[in-house]
């Protein structure tokens, strides 16, 4: 039996029967003494993280020692251990594989955004292959999209200079138009020396200083090929039989993770696009007012809504509300309700009150369990007057060169919470260059504030507009979410829905 201390030992047996393929097993063979048990056949050991265990031999074992060496003091001495040494050589080099695997695959799986992924494999991939740079073309074979391609040490007008190259000459290319030949990836360890190099691309590598490149398919069963990943080379080079084979496992799995991120951001694109629809896609102009809107739509859709609506006597409706719940059935309500809305709107705009009534009614007659708030504003822009009623929303801000305030409203219930709902409505007369500022709770929930912090900021903020700015409604609205919602709360991922609609009387 091998010297090795027997807690090696039992790691050596039970791991070292997966090994066959890598010539341990046979160098076993060759330095065991004669008539001792073969204690090699243990089980395969198990997978580590979801990576197939058969890897390769590495590339750093130690040579054998030599049977036995001379001295000068007497014969021949029987060499060292020199199985032990290979045999725990080539497991730690394998152990040290598998863990870095692991840890790589574990950094991968943490990250939700399919950007985020893309870079991550791009840095994982270059460790791998020992690259400094590269590059991933994401190019869904379905032809759905989305179509982006993400640099690693690459700034973008490097990336456009690659894209200057003809498709067909580039490997990514290649492997994207699905040509033979490509499916097991396209090495080019030195461009410079390669016959038939495409002019532009020789000229685009000389500019930005790579002179190899190893490319791999992005590809599975299940989702088909999603792009192609490039690493480039300072020098001429090109990664080991091992490198080859680790980045392959690590790519094979990160495809798959690639290909449920790329699932999800469709899903969200589907909902943003379903939401954006259903909503007005321009603003009216009316004489004697001017409009702006922002609105940040959730990743999983969401229900909130904002409308403007040209009325009879040069009159305009502007309304905001919320739908509870999120997904396709509230955007699918929100959708309803506004329409409902614009109906009513125009049969009895000139009340607010009568509006929401009517609104009330249908959503507890098509829809009982769902509830929702709105504010409808009826405004005259030759008068500078405002009508507004509001059912479980929150209050208007008026803002003004002397003053920045909420509009007192009356408390009322949201819409399908009561058998009859009815509430006063409220006349607001604005001064010429102000701003009334209509908004969904969204914008107050997405601060992380309690509700009455979150009022405080909102009307910090909109007090704290720049004098040179008020003249802007859509200054005024962008001023306002980046002071509210500061450090990109306002675009980033968040369950709530914001609106933000600015009307100002000229």
């Amino acid at each position: 039996m091998l010297d090795i201390p027997s807690r090696v030992r039992v790691h050596v047996e039970t791991l070292l029967a997966a090994q066959n393929d890598m010539g341990v097993c046979d160098a076993i063979e060759q330095y065991a003494p004669v008539g001792k048990p073969d204690t090699m056949n243990a089980p395969h050991a198990p997978k580590v993280a979801g990576i197939d265990s058969t890897v390769p031999s590495p590339a750093h074992t130690v040579a054998p020692a030599p049977a036995a060496s001379e001295n000068a003091a007497g014969p021949a001495v029987p060499a060292p251990n020199a199985p032990g040494a290979l045999l725990q050589d080539r497991l730690a080099g394998w152990v040290s594989d598998l863990t870095t695997l692991h840890e790589l695959t574990e950094r991968l799986v943490r990250t939700a955004a399919l950007a985020d992924a893309l870079q991550e494999v791009l840095r994982a991939g270059a460790a791998l292959v020992g690259a400094r740079r590269g590059l991933v073309a994401l190019e869904p074979g379905d032809g759905l999209g989305p179509d982006t391609t993400i640099g690693l040490g690459l700034a973008r007008a490097d990336l456009g200079h690659i894209e200057t190259v003809p498709r067909g000459a580039m490997p990514f290319g290649r492997i994207l138009d699905g040509l033979p030949g490509a499916e097991d990836g396209i090495v080019q360890p030195d461009l410079f020396a390669e016959d038939g190099l495409d002019p532009r691309h020789r000229e685009v590598a000389a500019r930005l200083g790579y002179a190899a490149s190893y490319t791999l398919p992005l590809s599975t069963p299940a989702a088909g090929r999603l792009g192609a990943a490039v690493w480039l080379y300072d020098e001429p080079a090109e990664p080991v039989e091992r490198q080859r084979h680790l980045v392959g496992l690590y790519v094979r799995h990160a495809t798959e993770h690639l290909a449920r991120l790329l699932e999800v951001e469709r899903t969200r694109a589907c909902m943003a696009t379903m939401a954006e629809e259903l909503l007005p896609s321009r603003l009216p102009r009316v004489a004697g007012m001017q409009l702006a809107v922002r609105h940040r739509t959730g990743p999983r859709g969401g229900g909130d809504w904002y409308d403007a609506l040209p009325l009879p006597d040069a009159a305009l409706g502007l309304a905001v509300g919320s739908v509870t719940g999120s997904g396709p059935s509230a955007v699918a309500a929100m959708g309803r309700l506004r329409a409902s809305l614009r109906a009513y709107a125009v049969m009895e705009g000139e009340d607010p009150v009568a509006v929401l009534s009517d609104l009330e009614l249908l959503l507890r007659l098509t829809e009982p369990a769902r509830s929702a708030t709105a504010l409808f504003a009826y405004c005259e822009p030759a008068l500078r007057k405002i009508t507004l009623a509001g059912a479980g929303h929150t209050p208007p801000l008026l803002i003004g060169e002397r003053r920045t305030e909420f509009v007192e409203t009356s408390v009322s219930a949201p819409l399908g919470m009561l058998a009859c709902w009815e509430a006063p409505s409220v006349e607001l007369e604005a001064e010429a260059g102000e701003t009334v500022l209509l908004y969904t709770d969204g914008l107050l929930h997405r601060t992380g504030d309690p509700t009455d912090r979150a009022f405080a900021r909102l009307h910090a903020a909109a007090a704290g507009v720049p004098r040179s700015l008020r003249r802007d409604p859509d200054a005024i609205a962008d001023h306002i979410l980046r002071t509210v919602l500061p450090d990109g709360r306002d675009e980033a991922d968040s369950a709530e829905d914001v609106v933000l609609l600015a009307a100002r009387f000229e």
